[in-house]
């Protein structure tokens, strides 16, 4: 359990059951008690009240030994994305937007130190990683990540670096501060970012701010496309102005809303 200072009116038990759901993925969806009380760093006892609990509420289900989430769960997620006017408005455009590109779109959020993806339309699968939406990346290495990095006042910006550990990708990836910094810079200044295999080999991501009517960052979009098919000149030739064009369209629709 996390060891940060918290609020007097902090609901720990609330923490902790969170972090029962939170201990599942793709890669390990179902789990023993034993397993979840390790992951989680709860005790046995307190890890099975917190399972029996869910299971009652239907979020969790169990068979002899084995606990697995119930669709239930989706609830919680959906209740986030249907309150985000950017993801209502966004998905038809990003389909129109990977039908014309014949690649995959994607927009996310930032939260913390990463970003979120929102939405996404997967025109071929070009990455290794399976991402969809809720999955998670670091938002300094990637592009959609930058160009929301790059709406944050300097001492924001200041706080996110100390926040974050640099790890690379690939041998491309940056991880000097200093030339992050730069290229955040540069996103800022030109209102787009290219990411070119630094997250995974062979892919490159193209991304620009998707903006509320009043100039704030709210999302960011991308397309994404496989190094050695699509090259950078076609990238910034024709896929850069219709993810402009895409995202003016989704700006534009949030100011009727």
């Amino acid at each position: 359990m996390s060891s940060q200072v918290r609020h007097a009116d902090f609901v720990q038990s609330l923490e902790r059951g969170l972090s029962v759901i939170r201990c599942f993925s793709r890669e390990t969806p179902a789990l023993t008690l034993s397993d979840i009380a390790e992951r989680t760093g709860l005790t046995r006892a307190a890890a099975r009240r917190f399972l029996i609990t869910l299971r009652d509420l239907g979020y969790v289900e169990s068979d002899d030994r084995l606990f697995s989430l119930r669709p239930r769960v989706l609830e919680l997620g959906y209740s986030y994305l249907s309150s985000l006017p950017v993801w209502d408005v966004a998905k038809p455009h990003l389909e129109e937007l990977a039908e014309h590109v014949r690649e995959t779109t994607s927009a996310s959020v930032l939260d913390g130190t990463d970003i979120v993806f929102v939405a996404r339309v997967e025109a071929r699968r070009i990455m290794s990683m399976t991402l969809g939406v809720g999955s998670r990346l670091p938002a300094w290495a990637t592009a959609m990540g930058r160009v929301l990095l790059a709406d944050l006042a300097p001492a924001a910006l200041d706080t996110y670096f100390d926040q974050v550990s640099l790890e690379p990708f690939t041998p491309r990836t940056i991880t000097d501060p200093k030339e992050l910094r730069k290229v955040i810079g540069r996103a800022r200044d030109q209102g787009w970012t290219l990411v070119d295999q630094e997250v995974e080999e062979g892919v490159r991501s193209l991304a620009v701010p998707i903006r509320t009517p009043d100039g704030k960052a709210e999302a960011a979009l991308t397309v994404c496309s496989h190094a050695y098919r699509v090259s950078v000149q076609r990238v910034m030739d024709e896929f850069l102005p219709l993810v402009r064009q895409t995202s003016q369209r989704i700006t534009a629709e949030l100011a009727r809303r």
